[in-house]
């Protein structure tokens, strides 16, 4: 079996896909990470940081949880994946050189991904409309003002630390996807609402699987927030598959968007007191 660090999620490794457009991310080399039959796949999921302490660029100090997560992975074909963890190469390629490449190619493909709203919209709409189950009554929670607090103030309040760089990149889209709503509201195909309640529901679901004292849920919450975040997705994205036939690789780009914008209006994780 293999270790925990190259135990990747699936959200995780879909984002690396989404994100990687298909390109091998050393800014030198042209290969695409889809062989010429158009199904093959010859991508290689790298750690910037090694998963074992024998491998390049290992840092003692990273949990295995750390060295698994997206932050500490890259995308490359075959032949860039065996130069970069060429021992003798190391000196070469240090965390810092593939991190600033690995923020460089997603940048890249990520603005590319801005002009496809689409994208959004598909999963606006898969997420809007999933049923999910719940052994509480319906209820409205109650009015939560983004302008309330500070996104700052939130990922401290909640102790997110490996979802950081998420919200800190995504966060950007918020007034995209306020447009969005309100464009497929006015078309009467959609209820921001719904939405939104969707994912409150999904985020009090996987939030009790952490909570171990009920009188003291935040500790609790923030031992365990970047798990909730990452459960969230994986649900989001397995439920979408199996309930709407459209969704695609690209989905996953649509539902992060969506998760960081549920963030910021305290619909995942826990709003911080006003002040």
């Amino acid at each position: 079996m293999a270790s925990k660090a190259r135990q990747y999620k699936p959200s995780h490794v879909r984002r690396l896909d989404t994100l990687s457009g298909n390109e091998c991310a050393a800014p030198d080399c042209v290969r695409a990470l889809i062989a010429r039959d158009g199904e093959t796949i010859i991508s290689k999921i790298c750690h910037i940081e090694a998963a074992s302490k024998n491998g390049p660029r290992f840092n003692p100090a990273m949990s295995d949880d750390e060295r698994r997560h997206y932050n500490n992975l890259i995308l490359m074909c075959d032949e860039c994946h065996e130069i970069i963890d060429n021992l003798d190469n190391e000196q070469k390629y240090p965390v810092s050189l593939l991190q600033e490449w690995k923020k460089e190619h997603e940048a890249k493909i990520l603005s590319r991904l801005q002009s496809k709203p689409s994208l959004l919209k598909l999963a606006i709409n898969a997420i809007s409309e999933i049923n999910f189950e719940s052994e509480s009554p319906e209820k409205e929670s109650h009015n939560k003002s983004i302008a309330a607090f500070k996104i700052e103030d939130k990922i401290q309040y909640n102790s997110v630390i490996r979802n950081r760089p998420l919200i800190e990149e995504y966060k950007i889209f918020y007034i995209k996807i306020a447009s969005l709503y309100s464009e497929l509201e006015a078309n009467g195909s959609f209820r921001k609402n719904k939405l939104l309640r969707n994912i409150e529901r999904l985020y009090l679901k996987v939030k009790g699987k952490y909570i171990t004292n009920f009188d003291n849920q935040l500790s609790d919450i923030q031992k365990n927030a970047d798990n909730i975040i990452e459960d969230i997705e994986e649900e989001l994205l397995n439920t979408c598959d199996s309930y709407n036939s459209l969704c695609d690789e690209d989905i996953s780009f649509g539902i992060s968007i969506i998760m960081v914008d549920a963030f910021m209006r305290c619909k995942i994780l826990e709003e911080p007191p006003k002040s």
